[in-house]
């Protein structure tokens, strides 16, 4: 199973620690969901681990190797990134965009080969987009397109998956739909790492918790363990009424602290 360490990661914007000094060490089989205020780090952090954005301090390794040292293509091929709000820019087919998601594994020359089309296919049935296989892109609503970026997040079978609030902008339904099918992959022992702002998804799916404030790591660990009261209290500076666990977990928030 692949493993994702981050050692002292540190990334500082205009004078300031967007992130600083974070350090943990992931495996696969775990759904880590990535917690925190608007403006913790989080994004940041998630563009760090997917070798996107190069750390002013410390480094992340991926199985051993420093992630500027694996190639761009090997990259592609083993870790997926999802980025918060995508957008289409060109009026392709679903079917074509949800595709590019092979890239890595395509050859240099030539369309997609024949024993990739029911990869391709399945993708899109499990995103629920078949019935829009040919519409073009630019028209999907913003959860559709959202669903439509996930299938080409998972198409190339990655063994990490690194998402940025895969449930923004979903109806109830697809959002726990993506919910779960981010819960099945890690139990087939791929490492799921999402942003996200909803807690009680976070109690109900999640195995661990990755908690950030002001840029730092403010709490790290399972997320029966994690995810407490006081770990709200002390993140999102709001009192709440954590009931329940697994599927029934419920994160009832009761208000600000006051003071």
């Amino acid at each position: 199973m692949s493993r994702l360490v981050a050692v002292h990661v540190g990334v500082r914007r205009g004078g300031r620690a967007i992130v600083d000094d974070v350090s943990f060490e992931l495996a696969g089989g775990g759904f880590v969901a990535l917690v925190g205020a608007n403006g913790a780090g989080k994004s940041t952090l998630l563009s760090v681990l997917a070798g996107l954005v190069k750390p002013d301090t410390g480094g992340v390794t991926l199985d051993g190797a420093a992630l500027p040292d694996i190639s761009r293509r090997e990259l592609a091929r083993r870790r997926a990134y999802l980025p918060q709000n995508p957008r289409a820019e060109w009026p392709i087919a679903v079917e074509r965009l949800v595709a590019l998601g092979l890239t890595p594994h395509l050859p240099a020359f030539g369309g997609l080969p024949g024993g990739l089309e029911p990869r391709l296919t399945v993708a899109l049935e499990a995103c629920d987009l078949a019935h829009q296989r040919q519409q073009a892109a630019t028209t999907l609503s913003g959860g559709e397109l959202a669903r439509a970026m996930l299938a080409r997040a998972l198409i190339g079978d990655p063994k990490i998956l690194i998402v940025d609030e895969p449930t923004a902008g979903l109806d109830p339904r697809h959002a726990l739909d993506t919910m779960r099918r981010l819960q099945t992959l890690a139990g087939q022992g791929k490492l799921v790492v999402a942003a996200l702002h909803d807690l009680t998804l976070a109690a109900r799916y999640s195995t661990h918790i990755l908690a950030m404030k002001g840029g730092r790591l403010a709490a790290h660990g399972t997320t029966a363990e994690t995810l407490t009261r006081e770990l709200v209290r002390d993140v999102f500076d709001v009192e709440a009424r954590i009931t329940g666990s697994g599927r029934k977990a419920l994160v009832d928030y009761l208000g600000p602290i006051s003071g």
